[in-house]
């Protein structure tokens, strides 16, 4: 399953892992997964080192690339390792995009998908290498009947973060191609979490925390779905493929457990899963490995299966990280059904240390509005550097290559008017929050940086709470006479006696964005008053209070 937790730099943050049965003796062949994972083993510490140094691996049989192939994918001995046989080798996209640009591009077409999103930086690899680049062109050929790919998100928070737009513009990209896609949530695997990138195990959430925060998850994938399709997918756009959105405790909170173990765990080999980078950190690390955390990539790869067998499902997104859990659902799908399925791995997005956005690291920036506002959300984007602007563009628009080469060109000209920056933050925050949303962080943005009373005056109050979120507010009577000071006292504002007063005198109030010096202004209807009864007041830089005029 595609991980892209907020908690975790491996994990995919979509999937959890749900209840079924919970009886206990004879009947043992009706356990769930869950009851087995979570209350049989979830404690249980794996200590064991790996032991002697394991061969170099061979690539399966009927599975051998090119030399050319083989040449491309360098990462590929580091992410397998151990005695069993290899799956195929990595197809960087960059490089097979070369081929499929000498043939001319149609201006929507499913045959040059991976071209375009290669070109546009989003698709990064594709795995299996060498049957991705046999069969993936011809299937993706217009006149061919759609594909279904998806991904998968843990519900480890009640809110998608921007880390997470990489793999839904994956999936948007398909759909605009035609494709149907489908967004899992992990309301199963949530429960277990995937250790990738952790040095121990997280803490187990209660089920109803999870299956409360799964719907927050599905409420934020309906919205990006429902914006994209109103909003981005013109009438004369061509066919839209599906979308669908599934949570997969509907299918491994029912699974028995000895048909899981019979079936899907006959299939997948220990020592690949023991070879992958994240398992042996983690069974070097003091706490060990449950064995709840090392079989979190066979219940993403059944997540795979399921999807394949109902679905028709055969193309699974991920973040570069995921490329290990990708590479189990391929050997199971392969195994159990003798189809070749494909894996294709986004980019991840990190701050400018470098760590990688979402929660875990404290630096998660929200899709949901009680989280993260939309003024929030676009200040965001519109504080990106130079640097990565034009990279974000490609990634998190729809827009024309073409026309971001022109906005570039023209940013060179007037770098003053952040024109890459705005329209970036335009672009994203219009598909997160809609046209309503893009407009409040509009009319936010005009009130604090540019002083508009125009602005101030058709703020709601939502907006102001949004905009000022640590400002107090007072209900204030508007008594005849009523001057400033008496408002920054009343306001509690200033402190009694000459320090408020001179507090004043030296420039150090403002009302409405229009500073005040004279403590014995009256306040005046339109003014320091606005149309929408606010006063917005501030007191040196950064003390911002919201006055509500009662009975004006």
């Amino acid at each position: 399953m595609c991980v892209f937790e907020p908690e975790s730099s491996l994990k995919c943050p979509y999937f959890g892992l749900g209840c079924g049965g919970n009886e206990r003796g004879p009947n043992a062949s009706r356990f769930s997964v869950h009851l087995l994972l979570t209350t049989a083993f979830g404690s249980l510490p794996v200590k064991r080192r790996l032991g002697e140094p394991r061969p170099a691996p061979s690539l399966p049989r009927g599975k051998m690339a090119a030399p050319a192939l083989r040449r491309r994918c360098g990462r590929v001995a580091g992410l397998l390792g151990g005695p069993l046989r290899a799956p195929p080798p990595l197809l960087p996209l960059r490089r097979r995009a070369h081929h499929q640009q000498q043939q001319p591009r149609r201006a929507r077409g499913t045959g040059g998908l991976l071209a375009a999103q290669c070109e546009r930086g989003l698709f990064q690899e594709v795995f299996p290498a060498q049957s991705a680049e046999e069969q993936l062109p011809g299937l993706l050929e217009p006149g061919r009947p759609p594909l279904t790919a998806y991904c998968g998100f843990d519900p480890t928070a009640d809110s998608l973060h921007v880390g997470h737009l990489l793999p839904v513009m994956g999936l948007l990209h398909f759909q605009r191609a035609g494709h149907n896609v489908i967004a899992v949530v992990g309301g199963a695997t949530a429960r277990l979490g995937d250790p990738s990138g952790r040095e121990r195990a997280r803490e187990a959430p209660s089920a109803e925390r999870v299956r409360e925060q799964a719907r927050g998850l599905r409420a934020g994938l309906e919205r990006l779905f429902g914006n994209h399709r109103e909003l981005f997918w013109g009438a004369g756009g061509g066919r839209l493929g599906q979308a669908e959105l599934l949570d997969n405790d509907w299918w491994l909170g029912r699974q028995p457990l000895l048909d899981f173990l019979g079936g899907a765990g006959g299939r997948l080999r220990m020592g690949t899963l023991l070879s992958r980078q994240s398992c042996q950190a983690r069974l070097r690390s003091p706490e060990g490995m449950s064995l709840a955390e090392f079989l979190y990539p066979a219940l993403q790869a059944y997540d795979f299966l399921h999807l394949y067998r109902h679905h028709g499902c055969r193309v699974q997104l991920g973040g570069a990280d995921q490329m290990g859990n990708i590479m189990s659902g391929y050997e199971l799908v392969t195994k159990m059904t003798g189809t070749d399925v494909f894996g294709i791995t986004v980019p991840l997005i990190t701050s400018t240390t470098g760590d990688k956005l979402g929660k875990t690291a404290g630096n998660a920036v929200w899709l949901n509005r009680d989280k993260t506002s939309p003024f929030e959300l676009y200040q965001f984007f519109v504080r990106q550097q130079d640097n990565v602007v034009e990279k974000y563009l490609k990634l998190f628009t729809f827009l024309p290559l073409e026309e971001i080469d022109h906005i570039m060109e023209m940013h060179a000209k007037e770098p003053e008017k952040w024109g890459p920056q705005k329209r970036l933050a335009a672009e994203v925050t219009k598909l997160v929050h809609g046209r309503e949303g893009l407009e409040s962080a509009k009319r936010c943005t005009k009130a604090l940086y540019y002083s508009s009373v125009e602005a101030l005056e058709a703020m709601s109050d939502q907006e102001l709470q949004e905009l000022f979120r640590q400002a107090p507010s007072a209900e204030l009577m508007l008594e005849p006479g009523m001057n400033v000071l008496d408002l920054c006292r009343k306001a509690n504002a200033i402190l009694d006696g000459p320090s408020g007063y001179q507090k004043i005198t030296d420039g150090g109030v403002s009302i409405n964005g229009i500073r005040v010096t004279d403590p014995e202004t009256v306040l005046i209807l339109g003014q320091h008053i606005l149309k929408n009864g606010v006063s917005l007041l501030r007191v040196g830089k950064k003390n911002y209070y919201i006055i509500k005029w009662l009975q004006l």
